[in-house]
Protein backbone atom coordinates (compact mmCIF):
# COMPACT_ATOMS: atom_id res chain seq x y z
CA UNK A 1 0.00 0.00 0.00
CA UNK A 2 1.42 3.38 -0.92
CA UNK A 3 1.47 6.20 1.26
CA UNK A 4 -0.95 8.13 -0.19
CA UNK A 5 -3.33 5.11 0.15
CA UNK A 6 -2.55 4.38 3.62
CA UNK A 7 -3.36 8.29 4.76
CA UNK A 8 -6.59 7.81 2.55
CA UNK A 9 -7.09 4.77 4.13
CA UNK A 10 -6.78 7.03 8.05
CA UNK A 11 -8.93 9.78 6.87
CA UNK A 12 -11.60 7.51 6.01
CA UNK A 13 -11.23 5.33 8.94
CA UNK A 14 -11.40 9.47 11.30
CA UNK A 15 -14.79 10.46 9.64
CA UNK A 16 -16.17 7.23 10.23
CA UNK A 17 -14.98 7.53 14.19
CA UNK A 18 -16.33 10.67 13.97
CA UNK A 19 -19.87 10.02 12.30
CA UNK A 20 -20.59 7.08 14.81
CA UNK A 21 -19.59 9.94 17.59
CA UNK A 22 -21.98 12.12 16.30
CA UNK A 23 -24.66 10.05 16.30
CA UNK A 24 -24.13 9.01 19.83
CA UNK A 25 -24.04 12.80 20.81
CA UNK A 26 -27.17 13.46 18.42
CA UNK A 27 -29.01 11.09 20.62
CA UNK A 28 -27.55 12.33 24.03
CA UNK A 29 -28.54 16.24 22.89
CA UNK A 30 -31.63 14.69 21.49
CA UNK A 31 -31.11 16.92 18.37
CA UNK A 32 -33.34 14.87 16.52
CA UNK A 33 -32.57 17.22 12.71
CA UNK A 34 -28.41 16.42 13.31
CA UNK A 35 -29.55 13.22 14.10
CA UNK A 36 -31.73 12.74 10.51
CA UNK A 37 -28.77 14.26 8.94
CA UNK A 38 -26.76 11.75 9.47
CA UNK A 39 -28.06 8.84 7.32
CA UNK A 40 -28.70 8.58 3.83
CA UNK A 41 -31.81 9.15 2.11
CA UNK A 42 -32.72 5.54 2.37
CA UNK A 43 -31.30 5.09 5.73
CA UNK A 44 -32.74 3.08 8.54
CA UNK A 45 -32.71 2.72 12.14
CA UNK A 46 -33.71 -0.80 13.55
CA UNK A 47 -34.11 -0.40 17.92
CA UNK A 48 -37.09 -3.39 18.37
CA UNK A 49 -34.15 -5.52 20.53
CA UNK A 50 -34.58 -2.11 22.87
CA UNK A 51 -38.66 -2.47 22.57
CA UNK A 52 -38.54 0.22 19.67
CA UNK A 53 -39.81 0.66 16.14
CA UNK A 54 -37.87 -0.30 13.02
CA UNK A 55 -38.08 1.83 9.54
CA UNK A 56 -36.93 5.07 7.77
CA UNK A 57 -34.72 7.90 9.79
CA UNK A 58 -36.97 10.01 9.57
CA UNK A 59 -39.88 8.35 11.25
CA UNK A 60 -37.52 6.56 13.68
CA UNK A 61 -36.04 10.03 15.22
CA UNK A 62 -39.54 11.17 15.63
CA UNK A 63 -40.22 8.07 18.02
CA UNK A 64 -36.70 8.90 19.99
CA UNK A 65 -38.00 12.39 20.05
CA UNK A 66 -41.17 11.44 21.50
CA UNK A 67 -39.97 8.07 24.20
CA UNK A 68 -36.87 9.50 25.32
CA UNK A 69 -38.27 12.79 26.89
CA UNK A 70 -38.87 10.77 30.14
CA UNK A 71 -35.63 11.15 30.19
CA UNK A 72 -33.71 14.30 31.90
CA UNK A 73 -29.86 12.73 30.93
CA UNK A 74 -28.67 10.51 28.29
CA UNK A 75 -25.35 8.98 27.45
CA UNK A 76 -23.66 6.42 24.99
CA UNK A 77 -20.83 5.24 25.41
CA UNK A 78 -19.49 4.05 22.22
CA UNK A 79 -16.65 1.37 22.71
CA UNK A 80 -14.62 -1.64 21.22
CA UNK A 81 -15.37 -0.43 17.87
CA UNK A 82 -14.56 -2.55 14.62
CA UNK A 83 -14.27 -1.02 11.43
CA UNK A 84 -14.81 -2.44 7.87
CA UNK A 85 -14.19 -1.42 4.77
CA UNK A 86 -16.21 -2.93 1.74
CA UNK A 87 -16.42 -2.94 -1.92
CA UNK A 88 -19.98 -1.39 -3.76
CA UNK A 89 -19.67 -1.60 -7.13
CA UNK A 90 -16.26 -2.93 -7.27
CA UNK A 91 -14.74 0.05 -5.81
CA UNK A 92 -12.82 -0.65 -2.91
CA UNK A 93 -13.82 1.59 0.10
CA UNK A 94 -16.97 2.66 -0.87
CA UNK A 95 -19.57 1.14 2.56
CA UNK A 96 -18.07 0.41 6.11
CA UNK A 97 -19.38 -1.93 8.49
CA UNK A 98 -18.98 -0.97 12.20
CA UNK A 99 -19.65 -3.17 15.08
CA UNK A 100 -19.66 -1.52 18.31
CA UNK A 101 -20.45 -2.08 21.62
CA UNK A 102 -22.27 0.24 23.80
CA UNK A 103 -23.06 1.67 27.52
CA UNK A 104 -25.99 3.80 27.86
CA UNK A 105 -26.89 5.36 31.07
CA UNK A 106 -29.86 7.48 31.14
CA UNK A 107 -31.62 9.73 34.02
CA UNK A 108 -34.83 9.23 34.56
CA UNK A 109 -36.91 12.58 35.86
CA UNK A 110 -39.86 12.20 37.95
CA UNK A 111 -42.88 14.55 37.86
CA UNK A 112 -41.30 17.36 39.65
CA UNK A 113 -38.34 17.24 36.65
CA UNK A 114 -35.92 16.75 39.63
CA UNK A 115 -33.27 13.42 38.72
CA UNK A 116 -34.46 10.18 39.90
CA UNK A 117 -32.36 6.59 39.86
CA UNK A 118 -30.48 5.49 36.86
CA UNK A 119 -32.12 3.14 34.46
CA UNK A 120 -29.00 1.59 32.18
CA UNK A 121 -28.65 -0.76 29.30
CA UNK A 122 -25.79 -2.19 26.86
CA UNK A 123 -25.61 -3.78 23.62
CA UNK A 124 -23.59 -4.10 20.68
CA UNK A 125 -24.52 -1.70 17.59
CA UNK A 126 -24.37 -2.55 13.82
CA UNK A 127 -23.55 0.60 11.71
CA UNK A 128 -23.59 0.23 8.08
CA UNK A 129 -22.32 3.02 6.24
CA UNK A 130 -21.86 4.56 2.98
CA UNK A 131 -19.79 6.90 1.13
CA UNK A 132 -21.55 9.57 -0.59
CA UNK A 133 -20.86 13.18 -2.29
CA UNK A 134 -21.37 14.79 0.91
CA UNK A 135 -19.31 12.18 2.75
CA UNK A 136 -19.84 9.31 4.88
CA UNK A 137 -23.32 8.45 5.87
CA UNK A 138 -25.44 6.06 7.86
CA UNK A 139 -27.98 3.61 5.69
CA UNK A 140 -28.55 0.96 8.74
CA UNK A 141 -28.37 1.20 12.71
CA UNK A 142 -29.08 -1.77 14.16
CA UNK A 143 -29.37 -2.10 17.88
CA UNK A 144 -28.90 -5.58 19.74
CA UNK A 145 -29.57 -4.73 23.29
CA UNK A 146 -27.99 -7.23 25.69
CA UNK A 147 -29.04 -6.29 28.95
CA UNK A 148 -31.13 -3.66 30.77
CA UNK A 149 -30.99 -2.95 34.48
CA UNK A 150 -34.13 -0.94 36.05
CA UNK A 151 -34.56 1.24 39.13
CA UNK A 152 -35.92 -0.85 41.58
CA UNK A 153 -39.56 0.14 41.47
CA UNK A 154 -39.96 1.18 37.97
CA UNK A 155 -42.12 -1.00 35.59
CA UNK A 156 -41.69 -1.72 32.14
CA UNK A 157 -38.88 -0.67 29.90
CA UNK A 158 -38.46 2.77 27.85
Amino acid sequence: MTQRAEFATVRDRLAVEDLVTAYAVALDDGDWAAYHGLFTTDGRADYRSAGGIEGEAARVAAWLAESLTRFAMRQHLIVNRQVRFGVLEHDTGDTVRVRADYLNPMRLADATGSAAPDLVCGGRYDFGLLRTPDGWRLREVVVHEKWRRLPAGQPGTP
